[in-house]
């Protein structure tokens, strides 16, 4: 039986890195748009308010804050998935739904905690141009927000701030973008007869996942942005996710928790298939592995 290979623990992270770069002002739209009071604009709409404001480096708004967050979150919620199976998980069951849906979930609320405070950070820059003048964080970098947050609220509000949801977020993300790349690119090749070193099939599996992530992840994607980005003085500031959640399903209806999935779906789509051709690149070619290793 073929030794499974040993990847490096950061290839997740690497891998976020690079698809944060290409997706960031997708990313920063919908944060907009989901803190956006009604009536909603739309993503189109959005766009422009950013553009007219703020400018193209506007766009960017808050990156520094979204490359910690994926030197964080999503290096702990991948390196700990594969981990999982390559230690926990038992021989031969590498394939097993049960495992791997397991294995997912706790590596993904691993990192939703892990990287809750850039989280926080990134959600405040994003959105600190769209508020008030007089409410605005400014923010000048992720260190920045750190420093600030800690020393106008402290150390509980910079790590605990919507940890809940966050974590709720980070379990809903991965299992259903980690497992459901895995089911899509297995049922592409043994149904389709796709290759599976191909970029086509990759990209394909990814995409796919990346709808289902999007719709499974909303309602918590939702909450953390309105959790995190409230003031100590607004409506929301001391209210329980679950009171939120009620209060706003009662004025708006059921799709409250579906608030922003345009744009969510928009960026997660490109990010997922971005994310995941990165890694199966890194994997193909071995980066950062001894000599001895590449040549296996």
């Amino acid at each position: 039986m073929e030794k499974p290979v040993k990847y490096p623990w950061w290839y997740g992270g690497a891998a976020g890195i690079f698809a944060v770069m290409n997706t960031h002002p997708l990313d920063l739209t919908k944060v907009r748009l989901q803190a956006a009071a009604r009536p909603k604009p739309t993503i189109v709409q959005m766009l422009r308010n950013i553009l007219k404001q703020d400018g193209v480096t506007g766009l960017y708004a808050g990156l520094s804050a979204s490359l910690l967050r994926q030197c964080t979150y999503t290096t702990v919620r991948f390196g700990v998935y594969d981990a999982l199976k390559e230690y926990v998980i038992p021989p031969g069951e590498q394939n097993n739904m049960f495992y791997l849906l397991g294995a997912s979930m706790f590596s993904g609320a691993l990192g939703g905690l892990a990287g809750n405070f850039a989280d926080l950070i990134n959600i405040r820059m994003q959105n600190d141009s769209a508020l008030p003048l007089e409410q605005r964080r400014n923010y000048k970098n992720a260190i920045d927000g750190m420093i600030k947050i800690y020393k106008a609220e402290g150390a509980r509000s910079l790590f605990l701030t919507g940890w809940k949801p966050n974590m709720m977020r980070g379990v809903l993300m991965t299992a259903s973008q980690v497992v459901t790349y895995d089911l899509f690119k297995n049922f592409l090749v043994t149904s389709y007869g796709m290759d599976p070193k191909k970029n086509a099939t990759h990209l394909t599996s990814s995409l796919l996942a990346g709808f289902v992530a999007t719709t499974v992840c909303s309602p918590a994607d939702v909450m953390k942005t309105i959790i995190m980005n409230a003031h100590k003085t607004s409506a929301h500031a001391n209210e329980s996710a679950f009171k939120i959640l009620r209060d706003a399903v009662k004025q708006e209806g059921i799709s409250f928790i579906f608030r922003g999935w345009v744009p969510s779906f928009t960026r997660l789509a490109p990010f997922t298939m971005l994310i995941f051709f990165a890694m199966e690149q890194l994997k193909k070619h071995r980066v950062g592995m001894p000599k001895e290793e590449k040549a296996v």
